[in-house]
């Protein structure tokens, strides 16, 4: 995408990261525009060697926002790609390949409830009914996303929150889940809120309009909103 956790990063670290890789090319060259210091890789992440992007060097952060659209609730209960569901185990890959002392995952919060995708006619917990071929979406009331059992095998603590935006000064409510894994021996820190109840009041999206700019109201268009 635009690289906003990319931009984050260089806040928190004073420098860009080093590398980053995505198959689209549309996503790298709006990467490449916000972020011209990056090495950029236009690679499946599954066939990429992060040991030779990486030089052999040392891996301080490895962050890794793979495809939320599935996991989603704007999704519903489909059944989705497997291909894409899949994509988080290359953390658990790159965990092992290079050892970052420190992974960081952002995604929907509903990433951590769904359950394996089974290819079989009916699924017995939910009810839905597939046709010859289809995969059966499961849905798994877990305690934490399936693969994170393989990076404490690598030596990694991990903890996971759902955070929202707003409570750290953004103007939205974006509820997110972040899970962040190290293997440095050093605590796992998490910020505390600067927003919200018994602190700043939370900032409105009408400080990002510049309302001296005339434009239609909503309530006077030729056709009804629904």
């Amino acid at each position: 995408g635009g690289g906003g956790a990319s931009l984050g990063i260089a806040w928190a670290l004073g420098r860009a990261p080093d590398v980053a890789i995505n198959h689209d090319a549309t996503a790298i060259a709006m990467h490449e525009a916000n972020h011209p210091s990056t090495d950029h890789v236009m690679e499946d992440v599954w066939k990429a060697d992060l040991g030779s992007l990486t030089g052999g060097k040392p891996v301080g952060l490895l962050w890794a926002s793979p495809d939320c659209k599935h996991f989603s609730r704007a999704k519903g209960g489909k059944p989705v790609e497997k291909r894409i569901r899949s994509l988080a185990w290359i953390v658990c890959r790159w965990g092992a390949q290079v050892r970052p002392r420190m992974i960081a995952l952002e995604n929907v919060r509903e990433f951590a409830d769904w359950g394996p995708l089974v290819p079989r006619l009916r699924c017995d917990q939910c009810g839905w009914k597939g046709t010859e071929g289809q995969a059966v979406l499961m849905r798994i009331r877990r305690k934490c996303p399936g693969w994170v059992g393989r990076l404490r095998n690598l030596g990694y603590k991990v903890e996971w929150r759902n955070l929202d935006a707003a409570d750290y000064g953004a103007p939205t409510h974006r509820k997110r889940l972040f899970l962040v894994a190290r293997c440095d021996g050093q605590p796992i820190q998490w910020p505390e809120p600067t927003h919200g109840k018994w602190r700043k009041h939370y900032r409105t999206a009408a400080e990002c309009i510049d309302w001296s700019i005339e434009c239609p109201s909503i309530f006077d268009r030729k056709r009804p909103l629904a």
